[in-house]
């Protein structure tokens, strides 16, 4: 019989891309919160096997390491490296710091129209839309554990100086709309 991380290792592998944290509980029949410890076992049994476990708040994945790069870059050229553009570049890195960031954000940081570049994230995978709980009309953005390994990295927190990024952004942000919010109020 298979340990839990064994078994994780099993279905990740098989599943070929991102599994859900409450599936993957549900297959290996654990509590939702044991799968945290399951995943840190399992990280730490693939340590320099050329394989990582990438994760996002919801989904899990195995991917090549990044230390790996050089050779699986030998068997195959990554299209993602080369397509992505300077302006799906800088939309991606607004997704990355932002948390749960909607179109209308991105186009405020970036100052132009981003809906293509969006759309070429999308396409690629390295984004996920899903609907704003609060505004049923907007979408939020986040990344995907497929931009994660794009990136190199294995959670969002590895991200350089992410937490006060974070921090100085929303309070940019805030400031903005409450600075709007207030002009329409005088109008």
């Amino acid at each position: 019989m298979l340990t839990p991380p064994a078994a994780a290792h099993a279905l990740l592998f098989a599943s070929g891309g991102p599994l859900p944290k409450k599936q993957l509980a549900k297959l290996l029949e654990i509590k939702e919160s044991e799968v945290k410890l399951v995943l840190k076992a399992l990280t730490d049994s693939l340590k320099n096997s050329g394989v990582v476990v990438v994760e996002t708040d919801t989904e899990v994945e195995l991917r090549t390491a990044s230390e790996a790069s050089v050779i699986v870059k030998k068997l195959r050229e990554s299209e993602l490296a080369r397509d992505l553009g300077k302006a799906s570049l800088e939309t991606l890195a607004v997704i990355a710091y932002g948390t749960g960031t909607t179109r209308g954000e991105v186009d405020w940081v970036r100052g132009v129209n981003s809906s293509t570049s969006l759309r070429t994230l999308l396409i690629r995978g390295l984004i996920e839309g899903k609907e704003d709980p609060a505004d049923k009309r907007r979408i939020r953005y986040s990344l995907t554990t497929e931009a994660l390994a794009h990136l190199g990295i294995t959670h969002i927190r590895e991200l350089p100086r992410a937490e006060e990024l974070n921090a100085a952004a929303k309070s940019i942000v805030d400031a903005e709309f409450a600075a709007a919010t207030a002009a329409e109020l005088v109008e």
